[in-house]
C-alpha cells in the first residue's frame, strides 16, 4: 500500500517516512486518541523513565504497521512528548498504512 497523505506522515527524498507523533504516557493501555496539532495522539500504557515510553512507542508502531522494530527509529523528541519517528524506506511499501490512517480520520 502507498503511504496515505495524512497530516502526521511525511515522505522524505530518500523514500523513508517520517511519522510525527504526540505522546500521552502512564495510560492503561497503549492506543491511538485521534489527532493533536498535526500529530497523532498515542496514549502510553508505559512510563516516561529510563527510555520505557519511547521503547514502548516504538513496538507499538512496529506491531501497527507490521514492520520489524529494527526498521523503526526514534529521531526526535528523546525527552519530549512530541516525537518523530523514521520508518526504514525498504519497510514503506510493505508497512500497513490504513492502520494509521483510519486514526487520522477520527476528530480531534
Amino acid at each position: 500500500m502507498s503511504v496515505p497523505d495524512l497530516p502526521f506522515l511525511r515522505i522524505e527524498k530518500t523514500g523513508s517516512v517520517i511519522v510525527d507523533v504526540h505522546v500521552m504516557p502512564n495510560a492503561l493501555k497503549t492506543l491511538v486518541q485521534g489527532l493533536h496539532d498535526g500529530a497523532l495522539r498515542v496514549r502510553l500504557k508505559a512510563p516516561p523513565v529510563d527510555g520505557k515510553a519511547n521503547q514502548e512507542l516504538v513496538a507499538w508502531l512496529a506491531r501497527e504497521l507490521k514492520v520489524p522494530r529494527a526498521s523503526i527509529e526514534l529521531i526526535r523528541g528523546d525527552t519530549a512528548r512530541r516525537k518523530q519517528l523514521r520508518v526504514a524506506q525498504v519497510s514503506v511499501a510493505n508497512a500497513r498504512w490504513e492502520r494509521l490512517h483510519t486514526a487520522g480520520q477520527e476528530a480531534d
